[in-house]
């Protein structure tokens, strides 16, 4: 393992425990450039929001004028790593994985244009704003990561995006009481109208059992993603589709331990115990040997066309650059 490897480790190790607990199960090869992106993904998230490894107080969006100043940081180094000229270890690790799997420049471009969401104080004012969000900060990871395990097909980078995208709305449930004081709200303000709540009675503890309703209907609208996504495992490796679905469940838990915690569910951060973890490990490889048994293809329904994509997801669509070159 090379210096940017056992770096690019020590980050997930330290920035995830779910997610790196998914990336043992990748073989070798696959595994060491799934912790190459994650590096530089950790490394972007961080430095807009302000903490080390996902760890502290995220940045307040009062301050964003230092986090587009940040931003634009990060778009000039990334666009320097793939013109080959990187010297900090994240953005080589992010050079090596792009050139090795064929990943359009577009989608680290995408990833960076999620944080410019944060940066420029965005509303979500109906579900499909949301879902756009949760597609530039996660659905694009999601698709990367497809590629780093060897699918090149729309429809299995779609199934792909549809994880990325329940893994977010999870998060948004999870922090949505601490992303509030930051002034970070991604529920949709439609929602949040029919409940007759303000973006500020977030922050009010009289007024969780309407909180908690609208963020239960926000992981009933997780649910199928999750669903879409696990039809998409037939199409990898083996080992690749053991720790997706392994890293699937353990997130879907989280989502289960907040619906369950009702009102309660902020007065800690939810977690998933590490018996249930490997619990996790254990029903992601049956999962993985069940897309294997010859009537799985055949049982595997189509995707819901009612399902948010990003319509430009093959990578013919317009290049994010060039807006950002443009703005």
């Amino acid at each position: 393992m090379d210096d940017i490897v056992a770096l690019s480790r020590e980050r997930i190790e330290r920035g995830s425990k779910s997610f790196a607990l998914a990336a043992r199960l990748f073989e070798p090869r696959m595994r060491d450039d799934a912790y190459q992106l994650y590096a530089w993904c950790r490394h972007c998230d961080d430095v807009i929001d302000g903490q080390d490894l996902g760890h502290g107080a995220v940045r307040s969006l009062d301050d964003h004028v230092a986090m587009l100043a940040a931003l634009g940081q990060l778009e000039q180094a990334t666009s320097a790593a793939l013109a080959g000229n990187a010297d900090d270890p994240v953005f080589v690790a992010l050079a090596r994985v792009v050139a090795a799997h064929d990943i359009p420049h577009r989608h680290p471009f995408e990833l960076l244009e999620g944080f410019r969401m944060d940066a420029e104080c965005r509303h979500y004012q109906t579900i499909e704003d949301t879902l756009s969000y949760c597609y530039h900060v996660a659905g694009v990871v999601g698709v990367m990561m497809a590629r780093i395990m060897g699918a090149r097909d729309l429809a299995t980078l779609r199934r792909a995006q549809d994880l990325g995208l329940a893994f977010q709305l999870t998060n948004i449930a999870r922090d949505v009481v601490a992303d509030a004081e930051a002034g970070r709200v991604y529920l949709p303000q439609q929602w949040l109208d029919e409940a007759g709540l303000h973006r500020t009675d977030i922050l009010d503890p009289r007024r969780r059992m309407e909180l908690a309703a609208v963020v239960r209907r926000l992981l009933e609208v997780a649910e199928p993603y999750y669903r879409s996504s696990g039809s998409g495992l037939a199409e990898l490796p083996w080992r690749a589709a053991w720790a997706v679905a392994a890293a699937g469940t353990v997130y879907r838990e989280i989502g289960e331990v907040v619906k369950s915690c009702g009102p309660a569910a902020w007065d800690r951060r939810a977690v998933v115990q590490r018996r249930r973890k490997i619990g996790a490990v254990a029903t992601g490889l049956a999962k993985a040997l069940a897309s294997r048994l010859p009537f799985a293809a055949r049982a595997a329904s189509p995707r819901d066309p009612a399902l948010w994509t990003k319509p430009e997801l093959a990578g013919d669509g317009p290049d994010i650059r060039q807006k950002l070159a443009s703005g």
